[in-house]
């Protein structure tokens, strides 16, 4: 279901909590809201939607990629950029990794560990800042 975009910074700024298997359908509405937002967003975390549950969901390619409780293991390579980011206004300066690695839980609640690089590791750390209520 799609929901509309929460941009309260006292409520993006608070952490999210650990997901669980009854929040699946979290990660279904986070993957049907960014597809409705596709033509300016990338990803998005469940505080955006109004939901402080540790889940995030990332466009790559044409697929949607939902990931429960990401936990970054590994990270390498800083650099600095700029990111926007639907609940805000404007554009800020940040500093990511080119590589990271996450463990996460998927649609399955299988875990899974994935290396990500350059811009699909960008949303991925974007996306996870939200969850810790970090706003870039």
């Amino acid at each position: 279901m799609i929901k509309p975009i929460v941009r309260d910074v006292f409520f993006l700024s608070r952490k999210s909590a650990p997901a669980a298997r009854q929040d699946l359908s979290v990660g279904r509405d986070l993957a049907d809201t960014l597809a409705a937002h596709r033509d300016r967003c990338v990803g998005m975390a469940a505080n955006m939607i109004g939901i402080l549950k540790r889940v995030i969901v990332v466009a790559v390619g044409p697929a949607a990629l939902v990931m429960y409780n990401p936990v970054l293991v590994r990270k390498d390579t800083p650099f600095e950029t700029e990111e926007g980011c639907l609940s805000l206004e404007g554009v800020r300066k940040t500093t990511r990794w080119q590589n990271i690695e996450v463990e996460y839980l998927d649609g399955a609640w299988k875990r899974r560990r994935e290396t990500y690089t350059g811009w699909t590791a960008q949303i991925i750390q974007h996306e996870m800042d939200h969850l810790d209520g970090i706003l870039i």
